[in-house]
């Protein structure tokens, strides 16, 4: 059982550097879903549309205690006003690591534009949450006693902040966000293990089209770096869009590449790899209805199993406005 514990630790730690349990909610690709809410409270209501969006992700089908996540998340404005909610729900496992949160939001939005048809909008948002962390040790002692190791359910309840600012300007968009403001070790003692999780996350992109045309071209890239451990990764994200009676199609692809690698040992001596992923998205918004389905492939040569991550996300949006955007933006429009 303790070979199982350690062998399930390195892997989380090899394969899932950038979004292992106790550091809130993991930064996926999952944004890419019509959801930068997620990721970014500025986008709290920039819609014209209020909108509900629920995922589930789950890795590695077949195996005991794979990493799997459940979202839910809802996001508008306040009547009329220039200011808007937000609010998280998820539930994170990962082994015998799991993790639970809570997370409202609010967002502020300043129009610059001259008349309703331009957009140019400068957006800040807070969110505030709590997040239940547990780890497992239940297990750990089927071979005898241990010194470091309780064999028990060991729980904290942390609170945190995440703050965003997003700017939208015709067909382009930027956001920046700090999220895990304040520091706090949830279970961990250990002093290998920082307190400091706070990350820094960047995303710009811009959508693109022929005037009259039912297609539309959105390249993005969004960099996320760790302060604690110094660990970066980047973002490279291409979708493209099909104008329908009903909605629209859109397919995209996402490449992700962590700047940092992690030493194994290869039989011969030690070795390095860095996380790389690539992700296929495919989606459709059928009139308040939206669906998405991405599966997340991992390229290193030395991996767990060579299943990936499956993900589904539907989404209903509600109380929309009048489209007053004359760009191709689709998470405004």
């Amino acid at each position: 059982m303790k070979f199982k514990y350690i062998f399930f630790l390195f892997i989380g730690f090899l394969f899932s550097k950038m979004a292992i349990s106790q550091e809130g909610l993991p930064i996926y690709t999952d944004y890419l879903t019509d959801n930068y809410y997620l990721i970014h409270p500025s986008m709290a209501g920039v819609a014209n549309c209020s909108k509900v969006r629920l995922t589930a992700r789950q890795q590695w089908f077949g195996h005991e205690d794979a990493p799997k996540l459940l979202t839910l998340s809802m996001n508008g404005r306040i009547g009329e006003t220039q200011s808007a909610y937000g609010g998280i729900l998820y539930t994170d496992k990962n082994g015998y690591h799991s993790q639970t949160g809570a997370y409202v939001t609010y967002a502020h939005h300043l129009m610059f534009s001259r008349n309703p048809i331009d957009l140019n909008m400068l957006s800040f948002g807070l969110s505030a949450g709590f997040i239940q962390y547990k780890l497992d040790e239940t297990t750990f002692l089927l071979d005898g006693p241990d010194n470091i190791i309780d064999g028990i359910v060991q729980s904290e309840t942390n609170f945190n902040i995440d703050l965003g600012i997003s700017y939208h300007f015709l067909d382009y968009y930027a956001h920046a966000t700090i999220k895990n403001v304040l520091k706090n070790s949830g279970i961990n003692n250990d002093i290998e293990i920082t307190s400091n999780l706070t990350r820094y996350l960047f995303s710009v992109g811009g959508v693109f089209g022929t005037l009259g045309s039912d297609w539309s071209y959105e390249p993005s890239i969004m960099f996320q770096y760790k302060d604690g451990t110094q660990e970066s990764s980047i973002d490279l994200n291409g979708k493209v869009y099909k104008d329908m009676d009903f909605g629209n199609i859109w397919a995209g692809i996402s490449y992700r590449n962590s700047f940092d690698g992690a030493q194994f040992l290869d039989g011969s001596g030690v070795s390095s790899q860095k996380l790389r992923q690539i992700t296929p998205i495919l989606g459709a918004n059928y009139n308040e209805f939206m669906f998405a389905y991405t599966y997340t492939y991992q390229t290193n040569s030395l991996v767990f199993t060579n299943g990936g991550f499956h993900q589904l996300t539907l989404g209903y949006n509600f109380s929309c406005r009048k489209e007053k955007y004359d760009c191709k933006c689709p998470a405004v429009n």
